[in-house]
């Protein structure tokens, strides 16, 4: 037994980390079936190898984000921790040491100074400054962040391999610096720093509609820190100051929505290593930085995660160039182009095609268009945008000396580098590219903060996509590290708000969205009791306590005595398929109905969070506001008999899943009700934002499991499996965003990447496969596949807080085998298909056989209904 993967908070590296005391978590590999922890004993070595402090022997069960039991770290302090745990069946010994180093934790630490152009600001500045490195080096760390995005070398060497830092924060409230062990680039003797400086999210246009520019500011600034330690003793630091140099860069224009443009000729040679002659460059403006604001990094940064080659090289029948890569992807293009000097290379991307021309439309106000001027040198000349991003399936290449082949052009894809910990497979393919899709879905909109879509002139934060696709995202990737700091701004900007309302968009651009909106505003509530549920982390619920409070007083007080929440406009369940495509709020559910299910969902959520932390008296109170606006919701949307204010799909399942109906009968009326309804439409899908991610499991939970499949396989328009048959690579923001016809969506708002109607995914996890949690962070786990739809197997593959997780079933004939793997230190609860007892069982493999009759699939209509049929009777 040995312990495999020692983690400090959520950080897959714990360099220059903010955290003065961050919790532990640990897995054990090679345990016996059935271990389970004992004890742990926790130390740390300093950095001459001997034990700076060792914990006592704790007696306890619990591995995951375990309080830090040693002195609280000081700023640049290094350690290096191990672990050894005791349990049933053996022990470890001490793991490996897993280094952990704190970055500069206190204002006081930052004595550089923040440096931008003093004269006229050019498109991207260049900054650089030449020192002395005075003797053996034994450490160095270099801090840096910018008003902007940045790159930085150090002696010619580019310093890390981010995108787009230092990200995307609420720059009034908060602002990342990035830390780098740039030890192995200094020698004795002349050195030199050089870094350019964009605009992106800080001063860059933003929001659609023209958007806004230097919400921020209105300069780009760069704040870099370099801190040397000899090994002879004593130190030094280089800071960004009034020393530093700056001048225009090659880079003429770079912004995240219109694309960057480069002119090669105007590059200088070696002006990131010492002794490059910079005379005509120009003297830098130096201030003081609010430091108070500089914060380390909770998550990944966004990095290039992978290279796409294009599927084919063709002419549109405009006679353009045009690239496939077979994959909607976001990031942008690399290219290798070879030509005289002073050839313009203009590339233009889009998601898909229109008449075999680029379909630009759905960019709106995005020209995504970048630029590379040749610099002649007679060599292919290697290129790829540094400020911006693209989100594309397809690019146009214009002004290409001869003809570009495969090798010419690659696809770079970008995106927060978060760790793949979820997959599900299944016998129908079409669920397998439909699940494949979502993945590249949240890949493309978790670009340091998760966004809506990542194409056109939006790409924002919009707090109600994220609430719904929580669930999903989290079994799919360990994506704790990027909400909670994204939840921290989500908390900074709702307290900025004199209502106390967070805003629909997170960081806040500031286009005059301060209105409370069911759904989005429960972003509080909901996203936290989320990542509590999946990642067991409860200071995420400490910390975003506050928050929920004042969302759910403030909905109270929108709401009045009544506790019904109406009387304003609200985006409802924003996107339903019935909705014109100029009002996607139109829907076929009262926007009243749906804001007050999420008053009382919200309420009761609070209330479970409040119990948590021991506020026994907000509990009680939040208890009983939430059982008040259950009764509201009764007595105005709910008839004595079960039927549901406007008889959508969307109603009964926010009915059904938010517990909003007081008796049986009703539950299962309401239950027939909402069956009848999906057989009657066709089986089409008939839910926007607020009820996609409840339409199965409220089904499901009425009996009629086999129609939640038959909702789920449908491929007619509009359906969950349509845009698979249209040759979607990722989910689509509309059901119909292209028509069966080809022809776009005539809606202005059309994407082809949006990820919110991919919740569905997480029930294919939790019931098709049957894999979900029963216990905050998978520490116990539910095993309850529901077979169905034709299926002959499924399974899903979750990579837990405690280790790997699996579970799925094979169908053979009228045989049934369930197979379970449990990680140590974890147990599960196992209900075979078919009803029996549930089965309590520790770590290890597990597999179970039952006789099995598959449940009729189809399922009969009920007699009489009428279901419609494109085109047909």
């Amino acid at each position: 037994m040995r312990i495999t993967d020692l983690r400090f908070e959520h950080h897959r590296e714990p360099l220059g980390i903010g955290e003065r005391a961050p919790r532990l978590s640990w897995l054990v590999g090679g345990a016996p079936p059935g271990w389970r922890q004992a004890a742990y004993q926790v130390r740390a070595l300093a950095e001459d190898g001997a034990v700076a402090w060792c914990g006592e022997r704790v007696e306890d069960d619990e591995s995951n984000l375990v309080a830090w039991p040693g002195p609280r770290l000081a700023s640049r302090q290094r350690l290096a921790v191990q672990v050894r745990v005791w349990g049933s069946g053996g022990a470890t010994g001490w793991s490996d040491p897993r280094p952990v180093e704190a970055g500069l934790l206190d204002p006081g630490d930052w004595t550089a100074r923040l440096i931008s152009p003093a004269g006229a600001h050019p498109a991207v500045p260049a900054f650089r400054r030449e020192f002395v490195v005075g003797g053996e080096v034994r450490r160095a760390r270099l801090y840096v962040t910018a008003h902007g995005v940045y790159r930085l070398w150090l002696n010619g060497t580019e310093v890390g391999d981010h995108v787009l830092p230092p990200g995307w924060t609420s720059y009034r409230h908060r602002l990342r610096y990035q830390t780098h062990d740039v030890t192995g680039l200094l020698r004795p003797g002349p050195a030199a720093l050089g870094a350019l400086v964009a605009e992106g999210w800080f001063r860059g246009r933003l929001g659609f509609s023209g958007g806004r520019r230097n919400i921020w500011g209105d300069r780009g600034a760069l704040l870099a820190q370099l801190e040397i330690v000899y090994a002879s003793g004593g130190g030094q630091v280089v800071g960004t100051d009034g020393a530093w140099r700056t001048a225009a860069s090659a880079i003429t224009e770079a912004g995240l929505y219109d694309g960057e443009t480069c002119d090669a000729r105007l590059m200088w040679d070696g002006w990131t290593s010492p002794r490059f002659d910079d005379a005509g460059w120009a003297a830098v403006r130096a201030e003081a930085v609010d430091a108070a604001r500089l914060v380390a990094p909770t998550g990944p940064p966004v990095r290039r995660t992978e290279l796409v080659r294009p599927v084919s090289v063709g002419r549109s029948p405009g006679g353009r160039v045009i690239v496939d890569f077979g994959q909607n992807v976001v990031g942008r293009l690399r290219i290798r182009p070879r030509g005289p000097a002073g050839t313009r290379i203009v590339l233009r991307h889009a998601e898909v095609l229109e008449d075999g021309e680029l379909a630009l439309r759905p960019l709106r106000g995005a020209r995504a268009e970048d630029a590379f001027v040749l610099r002649g040198t007679g060599e292919a000349e290697e290129w790829e945008p540094s400020f911006t991003f693209h989100g594309f399936r397809y690019a146009e290449i214009q002004g290409w000396p001869g003809e570009p082949d495969a090798d010419d052009v690659t696809a770079v894809v970008c995106h927060s580098d978060m760790r793949r910990t979820g997959w599900f497979e299944c016998s129908e393919p079409l669920l397998n590219r439909l699940h494949d899709n979502v993945v590249w879905s949240m890949r493309g909109n978790f670009l340091d903060v998760p966004t809506d879509c990542p194409q056109r002139d939006e790409r924002l934060g919009w707090t109600g996509d994220l609430q719904v696709f929580a669930p999903a995202g989290s079994f799919l990737y360990d994506c704790a590290g990027v909400l909670t700091s994204w939840l921290r701004d989500v908390l900074a900007e709702q307290t900025a708000s004199p209502s106390g309302t967070p805003p629909l968009t997170v960081p806040d651009p500031a286009m005059g969205w301060d209105t409370a909106q069911a759904g989005w505003g429960d972003v509080v509530t909901l996203a936290p009791w989320t990542l509590y549920e999946r990642f067991g982390d409860v200071e995420v619920l400490r910390r975003g306590y506050p928050g929920m409070t004042a969302w759910v007083d403030r909905v109270a007080e929108l709401a009045g005595p009544s506790c019904v929440w109406d009387g304003q406009f609200h985006l409802g369940d924003w996107l339903d398929p019935a909705a014109p495509p100029d009002r996607p709020a139109a829907g076929r559910t009262d926007g009243a109905l749906v804001a007050t299910a999420y008053f009382a969902r919200s309420a009761e959520t609070v209330a479970r969070v409040a119990a948590l932390l021991g506020r026994d008296e907000d509990a009680g109170r939040y208890a009983e506001l939430a059982a008040r606006v259950r009764r509201a919701f009764a007595d105005e949307f709910v008839s004595p008999n079960g039927r549901v204010a406007g008889d959508s799909q969307t109603a009964y399942a926010l009915a059904l899943r938010f517990g909003l109906l007081p008796s049986a009968a009703q539950r299962e009326r309401a239950g027939r009700r909402l069956a009848e309804l999906v057989h009657a439409g066709g089986y089409r899908v008939g839910t926007g934002f607020a009820g996609t991610p409840l339409i199965a499991d409220a089904l499901e939970d009425a009996g009629e499991t086999q129609l939640a499949y038959r909702l789920l396989l449908e491929r007619g328009c509009p359906s969950f499996l349509y845009p698979v048959t249209m040759g979607a690579t990722t989910v689509w923001e509309r059901w119909d965003a292209l028509l069966p016809d080809g022809r776009l969506n005539p809606g202005e708002m059309t994407s082809f990447n949006h990820y919110a109607p991919g919740a569905i995914v997480d029930w294919l996890h939790r019931s098709v496969a049957g894999l979900a949690p029963a216990a905050p962070g998978y520490r116990r786990i539910l095993v309850r596949p529901r077979p169905g739809g034709g299926l002959t197997y499924a399974r899903a593959v979750h990579d837990t807080p405690y280790g790997t997780a699996s579970a799925g079933w094979s169908l053979d004939g009228d045989r049934l085998e369930v197979r379970v793997v449990v990680p140590p230190n974890a147990s599960a609860v196992v209900v075979a298909p078919g009803g029996g007892e549930p089965v309590e069982v520790g770590s290890g493999e597990h597999v179970f056989g039952v006789a099995w009759t598959p449940e009729p699939y189809p399922p009969a209509r009920p007699p009489g209904t009428v279901v419609p049929v494109p085109g047909g009777g």
